[in-house]
């Protein structure tokens, strides 16, 4: 069952090492994404129907961990570098998702109610914590295409790269030219080796 927002900072703390704004809105924002798909036990009776992606690499992602349960390792968690404090939230029983976004708003909002408070993020903390989600967050029903080998559990063939020879999973190889490659041997890499030593 969910618990409270008190009970979730104190996890939240725990799992990212400190208490940010972020992370408020991050649990608020993970809360309102599982009010709206109707889900209240993430980490019981629906813990294997929730697949979340995330916007952004930063504070929020780890609270919205601590709410849905979802982790990148159980293949639940979905990381897109789109660069925005939104996350998506999909009901794989339903087939339901809603993308719920944070307002730029909500900071101004922070200052209004609380300007007797010197440090903005200090302002922000308070106001997540009590803003209700219309002022906090916009949201849309989405279609997401969650393919069978995206989904937890999925065990699929696994084959080799023609290359490097390192083993690819999930279907995430590339055909070109006959040949069956990784994404990094197929030109997609984010890292360039060095030369041997």
């Amino acid at each position: 069952m969910l618990k409270t927002l008190a009970e979730y900072e104190e996890l939240a703390r725990a799992a990212h090492g400190h208490l940010c704004a972020g992370q408020i809105l991050g649990i608020r924002m993970a809360l309102h994404g599982l009010a709206l798909l109707g889900l209240d036990d993430p980490l019981g009776a629906h813990r294997k129907r929730l697949v979340t992606f995330v916007e952004i690499d930063r504070c929020a992602t780890d609270a919205i961990m601590v709410v849905t349960g979802c982790r990148l390792g159980k293949r639940a968690l979905k990381f897109f570098d789109f660069g925005k404090m939104a996350a998506t939230f999909c009901d794989l029983e339903t087939g339901r998702a809603v993308r719920v976004a944070a307002l730029e708003s909500g900071r101004d909002r922070a200052r209004e109610l609380f300007p007797h408070i010197e440090k903005p993020a200090d302002q922000q903390m308070e106001a997540y914590r009590i803003l209700p989600p219309e002022e906090l967050f916009r949201w849309e029903w989405v279609d997401v295409r969650l393919l069978p080998q995206d989904l937890p559990g999925f065990k699929g063939p696994r084959v080799f790269c023609d290359a490097c020879g390192e083993r690819i999973n999930f279907g995430r190889e590339v055909r070109q030219e006959g040949r069956t490659l990784c994404r990094a041997c197929a030109g997609q890499r984010y890292y360039d080796p060095l030369p041997h030593h």
